[in-house]
């Protein structure tokens, strides 16, 4: 039986410089697999050491990856197909960073953010002041942010780390407007445009774009033509319109290959093109 003594041990002698030592360790580490990981989390969860943090998060997503895969295969066999398997499935992405997250922890939080509107938004007869109501709320109030100091940082484009932190890449932003907005009824969608995802609210008599990044502010189409021209994009009309949700979850996935890409982590940026060939194919 797996202790807890056991795996602080092997933590300590994946220090050791002995090559055989460290090979040793992990071979030990496959053997206990899946039964490790409650005891590594603990373990992980008690430590002060980020370093130490950051090995046994290593160490448990090698462990773990085979059934993060698997889960993740079979939601895209089900079917990514509306916002609420949009969000299962991007939370599931988040394990990639934090592989013992607690999914319905974070939808809890999501939960709770939307009742703390709900009244408002349901008194208020203006369809347009329901949008400015949640918007105000999140950006103004709670704060959620662009990181344009640290844009690549994986913490960014991890939906877990945005929630936490308030503050992440711009889909990240509008996913969260996205999934609030599926709480409350109202019609957020996400704008898959090169370079820079937007928001798109639905109204009766006109769709509204929506900059995630600075604070909700609405945008002209013009204005996002001219931004797509001075980036050297020729702007065309799908550029504008509500994004499929597997192309969404595709984007994310590389997002998360250019970030993990630009610090050298192979196996994690092999891990998710293995992930995005699976929304591809099934696109």
């Amino acid at each position: 039986m797996t202790t807890k003594t056991e795996i602080e041990s092997l933590i300590y002698l994946l220090e050791d410089p002995d090559p055989e030592v460290q090979v040793g360790v992990k071979r030990r580490f496959e053997e206990l697999g899946e039964n490790a990981v409650p005891l590594l989390d603990q373990f992980k969860n008690e430590s002060v050491h980020d370093s130490e943090k950051e090995t046994i998060n290593e160490i448990i997503y090698n462990i773990t990856i085979g059934s993060i895969l698997e889960e993740f295969s079979f939601i895209i066999e089900e079917g990514v197909n509306n916002s609420r398997t949009l969000e299962k499935s991007i939370f599931l992405l988040s394990k990639i960073g934090n592989p013992t997250i607690r999914i319905e922890d974070y939808q809890k939080k999501l939960d709770k953010i939307s009742q703390e509107i709900s009244s408002d938004i349901a008194y208020t007869p203006s369809v347009q002041e329901k949008m400015q109501i949640l918007l105000q709320y999140v950006f103004r109030e709670l704060r959620f942010r662009g990181d344009s100091s640290d844009y690549h940082n994986t913490q960014n484009a991890f939906l877990d780390r945005v929630i936490e932190r308030r503050k992440g890449l711009p889909i990240m932003l509008s996913l969260i407007i996205v999934f609030l907005g599926r709480r409350l009824n109202l019609p957020f969608y996400g704008v898959n445009m090169p370079i820079h995802f937007m928001l798109l609210y639905e109204t009766p008599d006109r769709d509204i774009l929506l900059d995630p990044f600075d604070g909700g502010k609405i945008v002209t189409y013009d204005q996002c033509y001219y931004f797509l021209k001075k980036n050297g994009i020729k702007p065309r009309p799908e550029h504008l319109k509500k994004a499929d949700e597997l192309e969404t979850l595709a984007r994310c996935i590389r997002n998360l290959i250019h970030s993990y890409s630009k610090i050298n982590q192979t196996r994690k940026v092999s891990d998710l093109r293995d992930l995005l060939q699976l929304v591809e194919l099934k696109g």
